[in-house]
C-alpha cells in the first residue's frame, strides 16, 4: 500500500494566519508600542496572505507543471484532466465565496458610503483588484493569480513562469514598500500613478499572488505527495500511517526561516526609516521566509489533517471585519470604550475570540449538518486586508444624527469655487468633526477627492488611520514626546508649537513630517514672526521635513474697521516671514492662512490649502451669519419619543419641581438628554423639539439621558411612542438650526456641535 503525506500543520498554521489578519486589521499593540504594533502587524503579519497563496499553489497549480505521466495522460490544461477540474473547481469555489462575501457586506458597505456616487469605472476596480469591502481583496487577487499563472503554465516551464512571476513581484514591489524611490524617478512616477488609476495596491493578482502561488508548486515538488497532486486528499484522511521526513530538512528549513525573517525585519524597518513605504504589504525578503515557512511545516513531524481548522479559518477571515464592528457597537453600549477599544490588545482579544468562536461553531455545523454540500477546498482560503472601518450604528436608534452628504458636496464645491487654482482644502475634523463624526464625514471627503485634514490631537488622527482615512493629517495641537513614535508609525504630521517644541521633536530622533505654525498676532501657538531666525533653523534638523508653514487669523470674522486693519496686519506679517525664508534659501511650501471666515472674507490670501471647520459643515459660528450664507447644514439632530403621558394640574414634572402644571396637560419623554450634548442651559422652555412639524417647548430640567416636552399642541393620535423628535434640523415646515441654540444658550454654533455626544450614532444618508 502506497502511503500518502499529512498536511496538518499547514492546516493549524491556516488558524494562527487567521488570527494575524485579524491583527493586522486591529493593531493590538498600538496602545503599547508604535515599534512593536509595526513589527507584529506590519512585519510578523505579513506572512499570512503569501502562506495562503503558496497552499493554493501546491494543491491547484502543482499539477499543471507536473511531469507525472499518470498527472499527463490526458493534457493537464484540458477541463477533462484531474488538473483541469481542479482548477475550475477551484476558480468556481473562489469565485462564490467572494460573490457570498459581497453580499454579506454590502449593507454595511452602503450604510458606509462605499458605493455612493460610484462611476462604473469604479465598481470594475472594486470588483477586479480592491474588493467591495476592505478585506476582500484576497479573492479577486486570488482568482486573477490564479488565471495568470494557468495561463503562463500554457507557455512557459516552471521555472520560466517563476522568473516572470518575480519581475512582476519586482514591479510590484516599487509599488509598495519601494515606492519612495519610483517617486524619485519622474517618468517612473507618472506610469505608477497611471497604474494606480485601475488599482489601488500592487499587492494584488498580478504582483503578490502569482510568485507565492508558483513558489507554493515548487514547494509540493520538493515534499510531494504520493501519485502526483491529488486534489482529494485536500479533504479525504491517509489511509497509512505518513513517512517521516529526515530531521536535518526540517532544522535546515527553521535556520532558514529565522535568517529570512531577521533580514525582513530589518529591511521593513528601514524602509519605514526612510519613509519609502507607500504600503507594507511586499518586501524584498518576504519572499524567502513564507517559503521555508512553509517548508518548515511540510518537514515537521506529520499530524492528521483537519478540515475544519480549514473551515474554521475560512469562516474567521470572512467575518472578523463583522465582529470588528459588533465589539465596538458592544463597548459603546456597555460604556466599555476605555476597555474594549482604547485598549488595543484587548480589543484584538475580544475581536479574535468572537471570530474564533464563530468560525469553529460554523465548521462544527458544516461538518455535522452540510458537509457534503459545504466543502470548500483547502486553497480557497482568504488572506489579508486594509485597516478596519468603524462600526456602524445599531439600526433601533435611541438618539441619533443625521449627515447629508449632498449638503457637504455642494459645501466643498461652493468653498472650493471662492479659491484661486490650486488652492486645495484641509478641512479641520477636529473633535469628531464638529460632532458631526470624524470617521463618517472624512470618509465622505475622501471619495470627494479630499486628502488633507487637520485634527487637534493624535489620538484623532489615529482614530482615521485605522478607518483607512487617505492622505495627509495634520496635528495643530501638542503631542507628548512619548508619542511621537505613533506619529511616524501612522504618518501624521505635527505643528511646530513653538522653537521649544521644535528642538524637542529634534532631539526625539524620530523621523516627522511637520507644518511651522508662525504666532503673527493671535498670541496661541506658534513661533514669532519677528524670530525669523528661528523659523529658518527648524528647516535645518535633520529629522524633521517641513511640509508646510501657517498662520491662524484671530479677527477674520468681523468686518469692523479695527478687525480688518489687524487681520491686514496678520496677513502682512505672515507674507513678509515666508519672503525673507525663500530669500534663505527655505522652501515655503504647503502655505495656509485661512480658516472659514478668512475663506469668506479674505480669499485673495489663499494659498496652498486653506482650512475650513464651521463652514464646511454648512454653519457660522452666529444663527444669523448661517442664515445669509448659501451653505448647507450638514447635520440633523433626533431622538425618539419613549413615552406619551399625562401630566394634571398641580403635578411637578422633572427633577427638582422645576415645573409644575398648571393645566391637564399632554408629555412626551425623549431619549436624548445632557449626556448625548443637549445644553442644560435648554431647561425650563428656553428650547424647543419639533414632532410631526409641530414645535413643543422643553419643560423642567433636561436630565443625563432625558428630556421632557409639552405635546399639548399636537392633536390627539399625532404622537406615538417611537415617533421622531427634531432637536436640530427640519419638520415640515418648521426648522431648528444650531445657531438657534447657540443663541439660546449664549454660545456659538461651535460649542453646541462639538459638544454633542459619542454615544449619537451618525447616520450617512
Amino acid at each position: 500500500m502506497k502511503t500518502q503525506r499529512y498536511y496538518g500543520w499547514t492546516d493549524h498554521f491556516r488558524l494562527i494566519a487567521a488570527l494575524l489578519v485579524i491583527a493586522i486589521h486591529t493593531s493590538p499593540l498600538s496602545s503599547l508600542s508604535g515599534d512593536a504594533d509595526f513589527f507584529f502587524t506590519r512585519v510578523l503579519a505579513r506572512v499570512a496572505v503569501p502562506f495562503f497563496f503558496m497552499v493554493t499553489g501546491q494543491f491547484i497549480l502543482g499539477p499543471l507543471f507536473s511531469s507525472d505521466p499518470a498527472v499527463t495522460l490526458c493534457p493537464p490544461h484540458s477541463p477533462k484532466s484531474p488538473a483541469g477540474n481542479a482548477l475550475k473547481r477551484c476558480l468556481l469555489k473562489l469565485c462564490a465565496l467572494y460573490g457570498i462575501s459581497i453580499l454579506l457586506y454590502l449593507p454595511l458597505g452602503i450604510y458606509a458610503g462605499h458605493f455612493r456616487n460610484i462611476s462604473f469605472t469604479e465598481v470594475l476596480k472594486m470588483l477586479l483588484f480592491d474588493g467591495t469591502f476592505y478585506h476582500l481583496w484576497y479573492f479577486p487577487a486570488c482568482i486573477l493569480g490564479v488565471l495568470t499563472t494557468g495561463l503562463m503554465s500554457r507557455i512557459f516551464s516552471l521555472r520560466g513562469a517563476t522568473v516572470l512571476s518575480a519581475f512582476l513581484y519586482a514591479a510590484g514591489l516599487l509599488g509598495d514598500s519601494y515606492f519612495g524611490l519610483v517617486e524619485k524617478i519622474q517618468f517612473l512616477h507618472t506610469l505608477y500613478e497611471g497604474m494606480f488609476r485601475f488599482f489601488s495596491y500592487t499587492r494584488n493578482g498580478l504582483f503578490l499572488a502569482p510568485l507565492f502561488l508558483l513558489l507554493g508548486v515548487w514547494a509540493g515538488k520538493l515534499y510531494p505527495a504520493d501519485g502526483g497532486y491529488p486534489v482529494s486528499s485536500l479533504t479525504a484522511h491517509p489511509v497509512s500511517l505518513p513517512e517521516q521526513t529526515d530531521q536535518p530538512s526540517a532544522f535546515t528549513a527553521a535556520i532558514s526561516l529565522i535568517l529570512s525573517f531577521a533580514a525582513m525585519t530589518a529591511e521593513a524597518f528601514l524602509l519605514r526609516r526612510f519613509e519609502l513605504q507607500r504600503h507594507d504589504s511586499m518586501y524584498i525578503f518576504l519572499v524567502p521566509t513564507v517559503f521555508f515557512l512553509y517548508l518548515l511545516l511540510l518537514f515537521l513531524p506529520a499530524v492528521p489533517s483537519r478540515k475544519s481548522l480549514r473551515t474554521a479559518a475560512m469562516w474567521i477571515y470572512i467575518l472578523h471585519p463583522a465582529f470588528i464592528v459588533v465589539v465596538r457597537g458592544m463597548a459603546k453600549v456597555l460604556h466599555l470604550t476605555p476597555l474594549l477599544i482604547d485598549n488595543s490588545l484587548l480589543h484584538y482579544l475580544a475581536v479574535a475570540t468572537l471570530a474564533s468562536g464563530t468560525g469553529l461553531l460554523l465548521a462544527w455545523l458544516t461538518d455535522k449538518v452540510i458537509q457534503k454540500k459545504a466543502r470548500i477546498s483547502a486553497a480557497d482560503m482568504p488572506g489579508t486586508v486594509q485597516d478596519s472601518y468603524p462600526a456602524a450604528s445599531c439600526t433601533a436608534h435611541r438618539a441619533w444624527i443625521e449627515l447629508n452628504s449632498e449638503a457637504l458636496g455642494h459645501n466643498v464645491r461652493y468653498l472650493q469655487s471662492l479659491l484661486p487654482e490650486g488652492c486645495r482644502l484641509m478641512p479641520a475634523v477636529k473633535a469628531n468633526a464638529y460632532g458631526h463624526g470624524a470617521i463618517p464625514i472624512t470618509g465622505e471627503l475622501n471619495r470627494l477627492g479630499i486628502r488633507s485634514f487637520c485634527v487637534a490631537c493624535a489620538s484623532e488622527g489615529i482614530e482615521l488611520r485605522k478607518a483607512g482615512i487617505k492622505g495627509e493629517i495634520l496635528i495643530l495641537g501638542y503631542t507628548p514626546p512619548e508619542q511621537l513614535p505613533l506619529l511616524h508609525h501612522y504618518r501624521l504630521s505635527q505643528t511646530i508649537l513653538d522653537y521649544a517644541y521644535a528642538e524637542t521633536l529634534k532631539q526625539s530622533g524620530v523621523r516627522l513630517h511637520v507644518h511651522i505654525a508662525v504666532d503673527t498676532g493671535m498670541h496661541r501657538v506658534g513661533i514669532r514672526c519677528e524670530d525669523t531666525e528661528q523659523i529658518a533653523a527648524v528647516y535645518a534638523f535633520q529629522n524633521l521635513t517641513v511640509d508646510g508653514i501657517y498662520t491662524h487669523l484671530s479677527a477674520c470674522d468681523s468686518g469692523s474697521p479695527e478687525s480688518r486693519t489687524f487681520t491686514e496686519y496678520q496677513i502682512a506679517a505672515f507674507y513678509q516671514v515666508t519672503e525673507l525664508l525663500q530669500a534663505n534659501g527655505c522652501p515655503c511650501r504647503g502655505v495656509h492662512l485661512l480658516s472659514s471666515y478668512g475663506i469668506l472674507n479674505y480669499p485673495e490670501a489663499a494659498e496652498d490649502y486653506v482650512r475650513p471647520g464651521i463652514a464646511l459643515y454648512g454653519l457660522l459660528s452666529s444663527d444669523e451669519d448661517s442664515r445669509l450664507s448659501p451653505l448647507r447644514p450638514v447635520l440633523s439632530l433626533k431622538a425618539r419619543v419613549v413615552s406619551v403621558r399625562t401630566l394634571y394640574q398641580g403635578e411637578s414634572a422633572g427633577y427638582g419641581l422645576a415645573y409644575t402644571a398648571k393645566r391637564d396637560m399632554k408629555l412626551a419623554v425623549l431619549s436624548i438628554g445632557y449626556a448625548d450634548g443637549l445644553p442644560r442651559t435648554l431647561s425650563g422652555g428656553n428650547g424647543r423639539v419639533l414632532i410631526h412639524g409641530y414645535s413643543a417647548p422643553i419643560l423642567g430640567r433636561i436630565c443625563m439621558d432625558q428630556t421632557l416636552v409639552d405635546v399639548s399642541g399636537i392633536p390627539d393620535g399625532e404622537i406615538a411612542q417611537g415617533d421622531t423628535a427634531v432637536l436640530i434640523g427640519r419638520s415640515g415646515t418648521q426648522e431648528i438650526t444650531a445657531g438657534e441654540l447657540a443663541d439660546q444658550c449664549g454660545t456659538i454654533t461651535n460649542e453646541i456641535l462639538s459638544r454633542l455626544g459619542a454615544r449619537l450614532d451618525r447616520v450617512v444618508l
